[in-house]
């Protein structure tokens, strides 16, 4: 049997609405009209199945932005006033993400059917993660909804715009490799040929780096589409061997260790951590509860596994700050800044500070390391480039000197 949501009118000319269990539309107007009521209007309630159903329903993506977008929007409409239900069916109208649509949709006919808005959101995994429906269900228990929803909507641009500006400032440097290796690969497989070729049938000894040059410029040539091929399947199968929770473990803690690296990714889960925890604990959920999910947000195996060692021994009566710098995994300051907020009672305040500031942090290293790298690679490639012409230019000096 599937819901249908209907409005009718009874003989008294007043309007009723609700959801009815039937096997089809036609049933569905047979049991209005049954107790009385004239049919208007009777619509098929979309929960997570019918939405599993929909043509090419598995093919969509709900991206981060659009989610953060969604949010926002939503913490707008219930702070408004307006219900749930309400709130669902303007977003439904307003949405241009044909599988969002559809998704809103089968929420929206969980919550008819007399799921919470929290339980409607993990009908969806794939759209909705565990921390959001965790502060969704913490909104609806304390009846703050709309406040947490704001928090969230923050929560989710924040980390929007924190995972772009980390994305953004990796882009010229990537874009700078790739044309280098580009650039010295032709000149190596095709305009050094035919420029030393010249030399090759000479009588006399080219210089050392004409040489190299010949031999790497042979290489190249003879083996170029090998190494290209090596290289992507080295990367699947770098990927697939990932997927190993040990072999992802070893690969994390080495990048861990890695000097530069190592430090924007361990700045980077701590800011993620603290904003997690901070929005949490300010929204009435229990810490344990708050740590389990903060987990969820490390991409650092290192790091995950030593909060669910810190999730342990606040279980046992531990200090979340003693547990947290049990691990020496995170940061003295996030410690420090735990456990002044559980000595004033202020732990939200305070994780929240973390997370400014872990943010800051973040933001001046990576400034920082592209500030760095760009001139690096720039004066890598003009390097190279140099060699090559020098390479390409001696031998015409030492003929030009024996002519002379």
């Amino acid at each position: 049997m599937a819901g249908f949501k209907f409005h009718a009118i009874d003989t008294d000319g007043r309007v009723s609405q609700g959801v009815l269990e039937e096997d089809s539309p036609r049933q569905a107007r047979q049991t209005l009209r049954e107790r009385g009521l004239i049919p208007l209007e009777v619509e098929l309630v979309e929960t997570r199945t019918t939405v599993a159903r929909l043509p090419g329903s598995s093919r969509g993506r709900v991206g981060a932005l659009q989610l953060a977008l969604l949010t926002r929007q939503f913490s707008t409409l219930v702070s408004a006033g307006l219900t749930v239900e309400e709130s669902l069916d303007t977003l439904i109208e307003q949405t241009d993400h044909a599988y969002l649509r559809q998704v809103l949709a089968g929420v929206r006919g969980e919550v008819l059917a007399g799921q919470t808005l929290a339980r409607a959101f993990a009908a969806f995994p794939g759209v909705f993660p565990n921390l959001y429906v965790t502060l969704v269900g913490a909104g609806e228990r304390s009846g703050q909804l709309g406040r947490v929803m704001e928090k969230l909507a923050d929560y989710s641009e924040q980390r929007q715009a924190l995972r772009q500006q980390v994305g953004l400032a990796f882009i010229y440097p990537a874009i700078v490799t790739a044309v280098a290796v580009a650039v010295v690969a032709g000149l190596l497989a095709y305009v050094v040929p035919q420029v030393v070729d010249v030399f090759r049938h000479a009588q006399q000894t080219l210089p050392w780096l004409t040489r190299v040059l010949i031999a790497a410029s042979d290489f190249v040539r003879s083996s170029l589409w090998f190494w290209v091929i090596a290289l992507f399947a080295a990367a699947w199968g770098g990927r697939i061997a990932l997927r190993r929770p040990a072999l992802r473990l070893r690969f994390h803690t080495l990048l861990l260790r890695l000097p530069v690296v190592g430090k924007l990714l361990r700045d980077l889960d701590t800011a993620r951590l603290a904003n997690t925890l901070a929005i949490l604990t300010g929204s009435g959920v229990p810490l344990l509860t708050a740590l389990a999910a903060g987990a969820g947000v490390l991409e650092c195996l290192p790091l995950r596994q030593a909060l669910d060692d810190a999730q342990r021994m606040v279980r046992e009566g531990s200090p979340l700050s003693r547990a947290i710098a049990a691990s020496k995994q995170f940061p003295p300051l996030l410690t420090h800044l735990i456990a002044s907020g559980e000595a004033s009672g202020r732990l939200d305040a305070m994780l929240e500070r973390a997370a400014a500031h872990q943010t800051r942090e973040l933001g001046r290293q990576v400034a920082t390391l592209t500030a760095l790298l760009e001139p690096a690679l720039i004066l890598a490639m003009g390097g190279l480039v140099l060699v090559i012409v020098l390479g390409t230019l001696m031998p015409i000096f030492e003929m030009n000197r024996l002519v002379h």
